[in-house]
């Protein structure tokens, strides 16, 4: 592919990704979410983690926008500031789900075999878990902090990035432009890493992109019995956990937390199904 087929080909991308609403709007989110997490100083109002049991269980108003929790911690603050911990979750989760999973991926791809069965049953054990209870049972063996149980996620994710990436790669591999560099004598790693990861990444972009929200679900069940955040970080997972014993009483101090997790979660779903809807060949085409 020419330099200037290349960048064609990218504004064309770009294009398409412009006559997305559902994409536009999920960006959207995302990007709000990001400026959140910066300017979370000079948005939030109060420090989130001052205590005034004076000001405790106040409704929502003009001085605090989403009430106050049981010890009189101003809510809209601490969302604010979950911004940056749930964004961080996101990251790290979905980083060490593709450092596992995309090495192995291209191997039981390419090589197949003995190399390729040893693996896929490695990933069939994995999977044959529910999607919860391997993250639960990891985060439970190791110390209860947010950390480990980000591990504990990602280590239950890798094999899906694994299997998604090795069915690709079974593809690309038969290419000819493949075929055409491992006739003249290229190195294996040099035909992985220039030709065939570049051609096979698709699937995985858009799979990424909405993990990145589920991310923050899994994170926060994981908070909500115990196994994820400290009840000191600023985590929505962990807000709505807190707030459990009061949520019929003051029904602020749980709907607001969980209500960032549901946009933040629509954010990310929004723009992978635009990411798969443009990068599908079919609609290219059209």
């Amino acid at each position: 592919m020419t330099a200037l087929t290349a960048r064609l080909n990218l504004r064309y991308t770009a294009y398409l990704l412009r006559r997305n609403p559902m994409f536009v709007l999920g960006l959207l989110i995302v990007l709000g979410l990001v400026l959140c997490a910066i300017l979370a100083p000079v948005i939030a109002p109060y420090d989130p983690g001052k205590i005034d049991f004076r000001a405790k269980h106040l409704p929502p108003s003009v001085e605090h926008p989403f009430g106050t929790n049981i010890r009189g911690q101003d809510i809209f603050s601490q969302v604010v500031y979950g911004t940056r911990m749930s964004l961080l979750i996101s990251v790290i989760v979905v980083a060490l789900s593709l450092l596992m999973g995309v090495p192995t991926g291209l191997i039981a791809g390419y090589f197949g075999g003995r190399v390729d069965e040893v693996i896929m049953r490695m990933t069939d054990a994995f999977l044959a878990f529910p999607p919860m209870l391997l993250p639960i049972a990891i985060a439970a063996a190791l110390e209860r902090n947010l950390l480990n149980g980000l591990i504990a996620i990602a280590v239950s994710w890798f094999p899906w990035y694994t299997r998604i990436l090795r069915a690709t790669v079974l593809v690309t591999k038969e290419e000819l432009y493949v075929e055409s560099a491992r006739s003249i004598g290229v190195r294996d790693t040099l035909i992985i890493l220039r030709h065939v990861l570049p051609n096979s990444v698709s699937p995985l972009v858009i799979q990424a992109s909405m993990d990145m929200g589920y991310a923050i679900l899994f994170a926060a069940a994981l908070s909500f019995i115990g196994l994820g955040a400290k009840p000191t970080d600023m985590e929505w997972g962990r807000m709505v956990t807190s707030a459990r014993a009061e949520f019929l009483d003051f029904w602020w101090t749980a709907t607001f937390p969980g209500l960032a997790i549901f946009v933040t979660v629509l954010g990310f779903n929004l723009i992978g199904d635009g990411l798969r809807d443009i990068l599908d060949p079919k609609v290219r085409g059209r």
